[in-house]
């Protein structure tokens, strides 16, 4: 049945108790699909209603979901020919950070975003999707080699943040962070930088700067999140409710804030429960927008994107 977060709960219920009834059907060979379809009608209904009336904070959940879908999930489902690329030919390659070519539809395009992994071993090889310097700078090698052969960059967005330790700030952490800002905000091809997760702090800035800023529906982006945040001001995580209402992190605050130019919809109990149906929703989205994009020469995409980064945070005191 899958793993239900706790403001899933009655959802929970409802599919269990017509997976049971349906199963008592089957065993007993009683016709009871008018009874199933009407609980389904219910469940459609009760579906509605939640997701409808999710709080930020049930939606930073959401973005978090254990089964939610990554970038490896998604690669196989939207691109072909994925051919990853390893390593910052400096220090290291850090599996936090993946990237490749690939072909998308018609078109050759280079892909990097974060991997957080499934699995415990997992999630410890891909270092829950934290990048160290390395990660950043292999990304900035796939962007420069982007650039070199002229294809679009693709990137995709789901960590918690830069990794936090003593050994990524030795090798320059913030440094390799901010190179990346400067590097992307010039480069010469179309950037397309999509949220399919959690988009946390610098770590996500780092892969984020482009001519579009797309968010899957129930994905978050902000500068900590809210556990974080109400560790920090009321030193009581119990308090990240009040935190997620403060940060304001979902899809429709930024856009409203005029950070996001897409929002991506998804299946409609969230991208974890119909892989596919998010994958063909993400694909369609980020074709048309590259579409649009590869025909605005190339002199006038960088004065559009420079004028795009220079308005984000602009804001009316009257």
């Amino acid at each position: 049945m899958g793993i239900y977060l706790e403001f899933e709960r009655p959802i929970a219920e409802m599919t269990s108790k017509i997976e049971e009834l349906s199963r008592m059907g089957d065993d007993a060979k009683v016709n009871i699909a008018e009874e199933v379809e009407r609980l389904n009608a219910k469940r459609d209904k009760l579906i509605e209603k939640i997701y409808k009336g999710a709080s930020r904070n049930e939606i930073a959940q959401l973005s978090r979901h254990p089964e939610r879908p990554n970038l490896l999930d998604y690669i196989p489902l939207i691109f072909d020919d994925f051919q990853e690329l390893h390593g910052d030919r400096a220090f290291a390659d850090d599996a936090a950070i993946v990237g490749g070519v690939a072909r998308f539809r018609e078109h050759s395009v280079m892909i990097v975003g974060q991997q957080k992994g499934k699995t415990t071993k997992e999630k410890l090889h891909r270092n829950f999707g934290m990048a160290k310097p390395e990660g950043y700078r292999k990304a900035l090698r796939l962007f420069r080699l982007a650039e070199r052969f002229e294809m679009p960059v693709l990137t995709f967005i789901d960590t918690a943040g830069a990794w936090p330790g003593i050994d990524a700030e030795e090798r320059g952490q913030s440094e390799a962070i901010a190179r990346n800002l400067m590097e992307l905000a010039v480069l010469k091809v179309p950037v397309i930088a999509t949220v399919i997760g959690e988009g946390g702090s610098g770590g996500a800035l780092a892969i984020g700067v482009g001519d579009r800023l797309l968010m899957q529906k129930f994905s978050t982006y902000a500068v900590i999140s809210p556990e974080g945040c109400a560790a920090i001001l009321w030193r009581d995580r119990k308090f990240a409710p009040e935190a997620a209402e403060a940060l304001k992190p979902t899809a429709v605050d930024m856009e409203n804030l005029g950070l996001v130019d897409e929002i991506v919809n998804e299946p409609q109990e969230g991208a974890h429960r119909d892989v596919q149906a998010a994958a063909d929703m993400l694909g369609d989205a980020l074709y048309q927008q590259l579409t649009t994009l590869l025909k605005v020469p190339q002199a006038t995409l960088l004065q559009q994107r420079e004028k795009k980064l220079r308005n984000l945070g602009v804001f009316d005191v009257s």
